[in-house]
């Protein structure tokens, strides 16, 4: 049986992809997916996502100005019924943008930082590496000004693991 509505595929599409990770993914993750491979634009990965969350087929957490999406109890169900209507060629090229992008995929919802202000001007910079839903490593650091605070918080993701080792080192001993 052949989808008569592309929304409907394009729900099922996106319940496939969360299935095939272990993490939640951004909406930039999803809509890459879409865009990049040319199923179709943006706006409609956008009123999918917004069908599938009011359908309570995945929920969505905000954090630090990024949704995450996950699949609920109610979309696996949904996929087990009405996933054989996505086609092996779809299949295909879903696996395969997990598969290369899962990395930097996992990465993007597991290194998060943000810098927010304290009454009296001060900047906090938030950085945060999540395994899951745990954190493994929370710092809030002060910052002088606006524009280190952007700094810290753009090159978090790329230093965020060698501060991690650093610190786990230090604090274990390995370290002079």
């Amino acid at each position: 049986m052949m989808l008569s509505e592309p929304m409907t595929l394009y729900k099922l599409m996106i319940l496939y992809m969360l299935k095939q990770v272990k993490f939640p993914l951004t909406n930039s993750n999803i809509s890459d997916f879409f865009v990049s491979k040319e199923y179709t634009t943006y706006f409609i990965v956008q009123q999918a996502l917004t069908e599938l969350l009011e359908a309570n087929l995945i929920s969505v957490e905000n954090i630090n100005n990024t949704s995450r999406y996950e699949m609920t109890k109610e979309g696996e169900e949904a996929l087990s019924f009405f996933g054989n209507q996505i086609s092996p060629a779809i299949i295909t090229d879903i696996n395969e943008f997990i598969q290369e992008n899962k990395f930097r995929m996992r990465n993007e919802v597991s290194t998060t930082a943000e810098y927010y202000k304290l009454p009296g001007n001060d900047l906090i910079v938030h950085c945060e590496v999540l395994e899951g839903k745990t954190p493994l490593i929370n710092i809030e650091i002060n910052s002088p000004d606006e524009e280190q605070a952007t700094i810290m918080t753009n090159n978090w993701r790329s230093c965020s693991q060698d501060i991690y080792q650093y610190i786990m080192k230090k604090l274990l001993g390995g370290i002079e």
